[in-house]
């Protein structure tokens, strides 16, 4: 029997990972003048590492294949077999990267709690941290999300990160930032991105995601960092040849695709207040702060496994994703019309006949 590829919905919003490079992307990548980047020859790597660096206020960055790989790659730069890292018991780097760091690197997570708006209390932080104790592992490294992905695309503040940044260093600790959707943050907050990343000691972040690059993520810090990160992500399989080809549509996402974010932002907010007032549905406006909205399902018809596929079966993507929630996210693509089409099939789905009663 031969199995049919999936086809994608026709609005699909499980994940901003789903966009399309536009056409100066493709017509970048065609044109792309290339080398061997393991050797330090591709000149459009190069180029696109440089401008990173630039945006972010540091020394160096490194070009990777994702951003689970430039979450790898900098805790293993970071720590050694045995150290710990703290990190949030909702961060991507904890529940969806597979336990690499201890996998790989022998390093141990410290998993603590998480607010509703992804950061970790500050005193949370410290309690974590080891004394030095020979029964302890030794602390090295602090992780932030940044925006938070389980917690709804919520962005962490210049001021908190700066709090963070200098209470893990007073300790001799580094910090490191996940990224992924930094951009989405800054757009949300009207702040030059280096504002949430200058007292960190590592950041990544994605051009797969709202960027809309097809492939690729950043590894931002010093010059040292970025040395060992090289040979990390070389150990990881991760030294690429002719990587111009995809770094050329990485320039064109960060000079071309960062302020569109704002559309996102907008679509988001639109889709959650056109559903919220639906049966069964419940919605936090306040957390809708970037381009995820998750909201919770609990419908007489519907568990949300099965509104997903009824959603699928009309043309339209969403993830259900534990529990009673669910996830929608807008990216480039996605119009303001699709957004009103969508919420107008969530409506003829979870209708229960009492509107207006």
């Amino acid at each position: 029997m031969t199995i049919q590829p999936a086809t994608p919905p026709r609005i699909d919003l499980r994940s901003d990972t789903l966009t399309q490079p536009t056409p100066a992307m493709r017509e970048a990548m065609a044109n792309a003048v290339v080398g061997d980047d393991v050797f330090g020859e591709d000149p459009t790597v190069n180029e696109l590492e440089a401008m990173a660096a630039a945006i972010m206020g540091k020394e160096a960055a490194l070009f990777v294949t994702s951003g689970t790989q430039g979450n790898l790659v900098s805790l293993l730069s970071h720590c050694n077999r045995g150290d710990e890292v703290i990190l949030g018991d909702q961060s991507h780097i904890y529940f969806y990267e597979q336990g690499g760091s201890a996998a790989v690197g022998g390093i141990h997570p410290r998993p603590v709690f998480t607010l509703p708006n992804g950061a970790i209390p500050l005193e949370v932080i410290e309690a974590a941290i080891r004394p030095d104790n020979v029964h302890f592992p030794i602390t090295r490294l602090v992780c932030l999300e940044n925006t938070h992905n389980r917690a709804g695309g919520t962005f962490l503040t210049p001021e908190y990160t700066d709090a963070v940044a200098e209470l893990a260093h007073e300790r001799g600790v580094k910090l490191h930032i996940d990224g992924a959707r930094i951009f989405n943050a800054a757009v949300a907050q009207d702040v030059d991105v280096k504002e949430l990343v200058r007292g960190a000691d590592s950041v990544t972040f994605c051009l797969s995601k709202g960027l809309s690059a097809p492939v690729g993520s950043l590894v931002c810090g010093s010059q040292d960092f970025i040395r060992r990160a090289r040979r990390a992500r070389k150990v990881l399989g991760g030294g690429m040849r002719q990587a111009g080809i995809l770094a050329a549509a990485g320039i064109v996402a960060l000079n071309e695709m960062v302020e569109r974010l704002a559309d996102d932002h907008a679509n988001a907010r639109r889709l959650a207040q056109g559903i919220a007032h639906l049966p069964g549905v419940e919605v936090d406006l306040d957390s809708v702060q970037t381009n995820i909205l998750i909201f919770e399902l609990d419908h007489p018809r519907f568990t949300p496994s099965q509104f997903e596929a009824a959603l699928r079966e009309r043309g339209v993507g969403i993830l259900a994703i534990g529990g009673k929630r669910m996830r929608a996210v807008t990216h480039y693509g996605i119009e303001a019309e699709d957004i009103e089409e969508a919420i107008g099939i969530f409506a003829e789905l979870l209708d229960d006949g009492t509107k207006g009663r």
